[in-house]
């Protein structure tokens, strides 16, 4: 979760898409199947024709382990928001806008990308319908120049995250509302989230409690193996 691609300079960034692409060969070798829980792009938009250079080697690299054998599930983020049908027609992955439940090995697990969960936080719920309203998507990359447009979404997605750590703060569990419904009306073994930046590994409620942190500073990655849930170090 949270690579946000594109955040930094493009020299800097570049070596973060190198280690991402590293990290992804690294767990291809025994992978049955890879989650991506949203932003992994610092911003999404697609046109008809075009997709940002600097994403296509991460693109194509998951073209390569999507054809390999390896299921990709990927979870849209607050950095996602323009999809439409680029992921599931041109790379066969098909693209979630909330949340994925699904059954592991016999755990349950609930997968969501953490964004405008609980009570609260009605004025990015509603951005985030307008964002996500396929009228408005499509106004904005037929209507402007995608040069012009990626500088308005880099931009955008800049001020988006100086609001998230100064609504979030320090807060180990934003999401208690979610938590609670998940886990102990839900009875979910696993809850996996991310946008928070925070790496969380804990038991609560009935289950266990997962936050994969951000790659802006380093590598994380959260390894299921079929008895337990657990950060994978040796990156």
């Amino acid at each position: 979760s949270d690579v946000h691609l594109g955040f930094y300079e493009r020299e800097i960034d570049k070596m973060r898409e190198d280690k991402f692409l590293q990290c992804l060969d690294l767990i291809a070798s025994d992978a049955k199947a890879i989650y991506l829980i949203g932003d992994i792009f610092d911003y999404w938009f697609e046109w008809k024709t075009v997709i940002p250079r600097y994403y296509y080697r991460t693109l194509a690299k998951l073209y390569d382990l999507k054809h390999s054998g390896i299921e990709i599930y990927y979870l849209m983020g607050n950095h996602d928001f323009g999809h439409f049908d680029f992921f599931e027609k041109e790379l066969g992955i098909k693209v979630h806008p909330n949340e994925l439940v699904q059954v592991l090995e016999g755990k349950k697990f609930y997968l969501h990308h953490g964004d405008g969960v609980g009570k609260g936080d009605n004025g990015y719920k509603m951005l985030k319908r307008i964002t996500r309203n396929e009228l408005n998507k499509k106004l904005f990359t037929r209507l402007l120049h995608p040069n012009f447009a990626i500088k308005l979404a880099s931009t955008s997605s800049s001020k988006s995250r100086k609001y998230t750590d100064k609504k979030y703060g320090n807060k180990l569990i934003t999401a208690k509302e979610l938590l609670d419904a998940c886990l102990v009306d839900g009875d979910y073994d696993y809850v996996v989230i991310g946008h928070l930046h925070q790496k969380v590994l804990q038991s609560y409620g009935k289950g266990i409690y997962v936050n994969l942190d951000t790659w802006l500073h380093e590598p994380n990655i959260g390894v299921f193996d079929g008895e337990k849930f657990y950060f994978k170090e040796d990156l």
